[in-house]
């Protein structure tokens, strides 16, 4: 099971977050086969909810690309839509984020790492994921997407599509 998060919280020229992310699924349509994609959701801006809100959503896709370069398309689909990488946890126009690949794990400094780490204490993720696939299992912490859900303490996504 390969899984995609987006996000957004800046608009890029005239379209809008919710927009963004839906365009953004559609450039990766280009690349894989989407089985499944979540309804959106609007969640506060982490670390500073003065932010903008992000806008998320998650995709179950298929592909023959392996991990290191599908990761490396997500980047330039994010650089297509204005993200630029000067702030950590700054707003941005997109980010695209490879949670899971099959059950690959990998921890490559500066690289590939998988599943994504901290998805399992993200409501952002959690939330859009558990609409398509709440019963995928963690390959490192062995615990679905609806039960990490469930042990989140605060819970604030609002679905919005």
């Amino acid at each position: 099971m390969i899984l995609i998060a987006a996000g957004s919280s800046l608009p890029f020229g005239n379209t809008d977050s919710q927009q963004i992310v839906l365009n953004a699924f559609f450039s990766l349509g280009r690349l894989t086969t989407q089985l499944q994609v979540s309804p959106l959701y609007e969640t506060p801006a982490w670390p500073d909810p003065s932010d903008p809100p992000f806008i998320n959503a998650v995709a179950l896709v298929e592909t023959d690309i392996p991990a290191e370069d599908l990761l490396a398309a997500l980047h330039a689909i994010e650089a297509g839509f204005g993200r630029r990488r000067r702030v950590k946890n700054a707003p941005r126009t997109l980010d695209l984020d490879l949670l899971a690949y099959d059950d690959i794990c990998s921890n490559q400094p500066g690289g590939l790492v998988l599943p994504h780490p901290r998805l399992h204490e993200r409501e952002f993720v959690l939330a859009p994921l558990c609409d398509i696939a709440p019963k995928w299992r963690h390959p490192v912490i062995g615990e679905t997407a609806a039960h990490m859900l469930a042990a989140l303490e605060s819970r604030q996504a609002r679905k919005i599509r």
